[in-house]
């Protein structure tokens, strides 16, 4: 449940302290038990909703969910009505093992509600009745306050009355990568969510300092309870494939049941038959024309899809996604932790005496510093020396190795400082064990730097280290290579200009010589003046490397990557530069610029856009559904709780699985278990390979239904028997279709795969050519079963001897056009683009073991009435399915010479 007070003029962060307090009609002491109680009672607890868990019943419906499969159900329905049992038991098994094989291949229900619900802590401090008590998350209501430290995550929406060098992470909220400086003053009320420096946000973690702040919100209507409820109110999107294969089912099921009833009419009204076997007859033409295992294969082709990705740290969590991502036209990526390390660090030292570049990334203490592009010793430079020191005596973060990574302990900022010092040759825990740390003044938004008095050896040391803009303020010396000189307060304002235009966050550092003997710190002390300035340190959260090549992949697939990030447009639009997004120059569109275009005007910007900074989880949502409404398939990709709504409905979501929440990889269908933009471009080059042999499966499976129908139909036109039952179509359709079908799903990559532009979703799968080549292959297969059959019963042999040898023949054809469909890139006659993988061999060798299982074993012929056909009959049939090849070859010949076209 929700718990707020009645809405209010203005917003949380543009009111007083003491503005808040009465409006919630408490005090800073908090509310008595009595008071917290009844609130409690009156809006319930601190807790989001549950959300809605889809049933079992509902999963497995969803399998059988499907025009086609409903129209097997109404025949099995037919057959059992007719007293045939038989073909009852074989129609329904082929449901059921559809259904079974999607079952077990979908992935979880969705939790994100759930994975949101488990950011919030279990307990916290509150002041309850003047005194400090741990109470329940749950328990809070409006009114009460809640005291903050470092390590603790906020537990409800607060109005901070009380912040000390308070800093808190909202990475997962804004997506910026350092902690938000916190104050307890009120701000504009317009301010977007990362700069409300007045607020601490339900599910943030406190980086540092201390804090009391007065509930404002809990439950559902805090920040975190409102993306939550953007999420649950989110409509998933059908796949692209999904849609495509719903159109041609609807399509292919009224051209069957149309063609099925005609054929039940004629059959009864002109050939005479009995109702019952005109019935049966239209149920032979449905079993023949439905492509039953075409389900199964689909199904188990996504399959393949997922165990090749998930080779390659790509874990898909919804089977349809695998498809969908060969479709993706545009990304929109999430900056911090996606497209950058997440890890602050240092890239630019600037002293008197020089400008520093260091190499390395995140918080690993390797690299070197560069000067004028060359690596060079840093004690061979003093000033830089000297800054590298103060960077980590100046400092209360500590920097550990786990395993493979390296552990900021304390805030990333800090953490990028110690490393860069020990680049620069500084022992981190020598330097502060020789330089002892007496007395120190916090950072504060306030005065906006932190201080330290440090012994050095007899003499006392102050650091100061702080925001540029204040440290040069307090300054009126500058540090050089000959010692100090007067300040050239200019040089360096246009020095801390020119590191903010590459996105990069700027510390500046000084210090002086204290008292010999002195132990205390004051602000006095600071602004006494004699503060040299040592210079500059410029850091950013760096971009990937591998993210770079990833986007240059995507570019050259005609994907379009755009960043979508709640972080600062300078440092967004520094990093697309150097991610190589967009063309040319790359300017920034915030959140504030998006909410003053309408629909219209957002849509005509998105094409020359490529950098969507300051946004909030609306606008990210927002501009998912207005690429989508200009008709792209959008990926989104992002780690943090703001961006589970776009995942949701994005076409396909991208979660990052290292450093992502449980709530973006929940909303998500697919997970980065590296963290690494560059295996999106993997997952798309596999989506595309998965697409191609969906492709060659539909194919190969329609001309195949559509010769066993057309058989069918043509005896009930010439008056003649069927030259195959029911059930023994059914046989064919399941048996070839899931292992010769099968075979296309390990397929590798056509060529250029990764080079073609992405399709258009909106295209219809059963194109032109497809059509033309089932009519024709159709017809080649219903002469080539008719000729068999006719030849065997003028033979003088028994009905059931001559049906079995059709059924072989039809086989024979059927793997004959799977050679046939892997040449359509070759040219006529050349059979040197035969690929024959190990799947295909495997599943020819199972078909050929099934048919002399078929023709051959009791049981099986009981089954299907079958009988024993002589071994040169089955050599005529392998004739036959040469013969198919080298007229499909001719045919290919003639329309390259016609038309100019060698696609099969």
């Amino acid at each position: 449940m929700q718990d707020r007070p009645a809405a209010a003029e203005r917003p949380w962060h543009a009111e007083t302290a003491a503005a808040a307090l009465e409006r919630c009609r408490a005090s800073a002491q908090g509310l008595t038990s009595a008071e917290a109680a009844q609130r409690l009672e009156a809006n319930g607890p601190n807790r989001l909703p549950a959300g809605k868990r889809r049933s079992l019943a509902a999963r497995l419906f969803a399998q059988v969910n499907n025009l086609l499969i409903y129209v097997l159900l109404a025949s099995a329905l037919i057959a059992f009505l007719l007293g045939h049992g038989v073909d009852t038991v074989v129609i329904l098994g082929v449901v059921v093992i559809n259904a079974t094989i999607g079952f077990i291949q979908e992935g979880r229900a969705e939790k994100a509600l759930d994975a949101i619900r488990g950011m919030l802590t279990r307990e916290t401090s509150v002041m309850r009745d003047g005194r400090r008590l741990t109470v329940p998350v749950e328990s809070l209501v409006v009114g009460d306050v809640v005291l903050t430290e470092a390590g603790d995550r906020i537990p409800a929406d607060l109005r901070l009355l009380r912040a000390s060098s308070l800093r808190i992470e909202e990475a997962v909220l804004t997506g910026e990568s350092a902690p938000a400086d916190k104050a307890t003053e009120p701000v504009a009320a317009d301010a977007p969510l990362g700069d409300r420096a007045s607020i601490a946000y339900s599910g943030t973690l406190v980086a540092g300092g201390q804090g009391a702040g007065l509930v404002i919100a809990t439950g559902a209507a805090t920040e975190l309870g409102r993306i939550s409820a953007m999420v649950g109110g989110v409509e998933s999107l059908t796949t692209p494939l999904l849609r495509q294969m719903d159109a041609f089912a609807r399509r292919l099921t009224i051209v069957i049941l149309a063609v099925a009833a005609c054929v039940c009419a004629f059959a009864a009204l002109v050939r005479g038959y009995e109702i019952e076997h005109a019935f049966m007859a239209a149920v032979g033409v449905a079993v023949a024309a439905i492509p039953e295992g075409l389900p199964a294969v689909m199904t188990i082709t996504l399959a393949i899809g997922v165990r090749r990705m998930a080779e390659r740290n790509a874990i898909i969590r919804r089977l349809p996604a695998v498809e969908t991502l060969g479709a993706v036209s545009t990304i929109c990526s999430d900056k911090t932790g996606t497209l950058t390390l997440n890890q602050m660090t240092a890239e630019a030292v600037l002293t008197a005496s020089g400008v520093f570049a260091a190499t390395g990334a995140g918080y690993e203490p390797r690299g070197a510093l560069l000067l004028d592009g060359v690596a060079t010793e840093p004690s061979a430079h003093p000033a830089l020396g000297e800054i590298a020191l103060a960077a980590v005596l100046c400092n209360d973060a500590s920097l550990r190795q786990a395993d493979s990574d390296w552990i900021v302990d304390g805030d990333p900022m800090e953490g990028a400082l110690i490393a860069l010092g020990i680049k620069a040759g500084v022992d981190a825990e020598a330097a502060r064990r020789d330089f002892p740390r007496l007395a120190e003044i916090p950072f504060d938004a306030r005065h906006r730097f932190m201080a330290t008095l440090n012994r050095a050896g007899a003499d006392r040391l102050i650091i100061v280290k702080g925001a540029p803009e204040r440290v040069l303020e307090l300054c009126d010396r500058q540090r050089s290579a000959s010692g100090d000189e007067p300040l050239d307060a200019a040089m360096w304002r246009g020095a801390i200009d020119s590191l903010a235009a590459k996105g990069q966050r700027v510390i500046a550092f000084a210090s002086k010589r204290a008292a010999p003997g002195a132990t205390s710190l004051s602000f006095a002390d600071i602004e006494s003046g004699g503060l040299s300035l040592l210079g500059l340190v410029g850091l950013i959260d760096p971009p990937r490397p591998e993210a770079v090549r990833a986007i240059a992949d995507c570019r050259a697939a005609g994907i379009d990557v755009k960043m979508i990030t709640g972080d600062h447009a300078s440092t967004a639009a520094a990093i697309a530069r150097q991610l190589g997004l967009g063309d040319g120059s790359v300017d920034a569109l915030t959140g504030r610029a998006i909410d003053a275009m309408d629909d219209v005007a957002l849509r005509a910007a998105l094409p020359t856009t490529a950098v969507f900074a300051r946004t909030s989880p609306e606008h990210k949502l927002r501009l998912v559904e207005a690429l989508q409404a200009d008709g792209a398939v959008v990926s989104m990709t992002g780690d943090g709780v703001n961006d589970a709504p776009a995942l949701k409905r994005a076409d396909v979501g991208v979660a990052m699985g290292r450093k992502g929440t449980e709530a973006a990889k929940e909303a998500a269908e697919m997970v980065l278990a590296d963290d690494n933009f560059a295996t999106i471009a993997a997952a798309v080059r596999e989506g595309r390979i998965v697409y191609d042999n969906l492709v060659k499966v539909l194919g190969w499976t329609l001309p195949t239904n559509g010769g066993q129908a057309m058989a069918i139909v043509a005896a009930i036109l010439a008056g003649v028997t069927l030259p195959m039952t029911p059930a023994q179509i059914l046989w064919v359709n399941m048996v070839t279709g899931v292992t010769l079908g099968l075979a296309f799903a390990f397929d590798p990559a056509e060529p250029g795969v990764m080079r073609r532009p992405p399709r258009d979703p909106r295209a219809p799968i059963l194109s032109g050519h497809l059509v033309w080549r089932t009519a024709l292959v159709s017809a080649l297969f219903c002469v080539v079963v008719f000729a068999v059959f006719f030849w065997a019963l003028r033979r003088g042999e028994e009905l059931e001897h001559a049906q079995t040898f059709a059924v072989n023949a039809m086989v024979g054809l059927e793997i004959a056009y799977l050679f046939s469909v892997r040449l359509r890139h070759s040219a006529p006659f050349d059979f040197r683009a035969i690929r024959v993988t190990p799947a295909l061999a495997i599943g020819i060798a199972a078909v050929v073991l099934l048919q002399i299982a078929f023709t051959y074993l009791p049981p099986l012929e009981f089954l299907y009435d079958t009988r024993p056909i002589d071994w040169p009959d089955m050599g005529v049939a392998a004739l036959a399915a040469i013969g198919l090849i080298l007229v499909l070859e001719l045919e290919k010949a003639i329309r390259i010479g016609l038309f100019g076209s060698g696609r099969a």
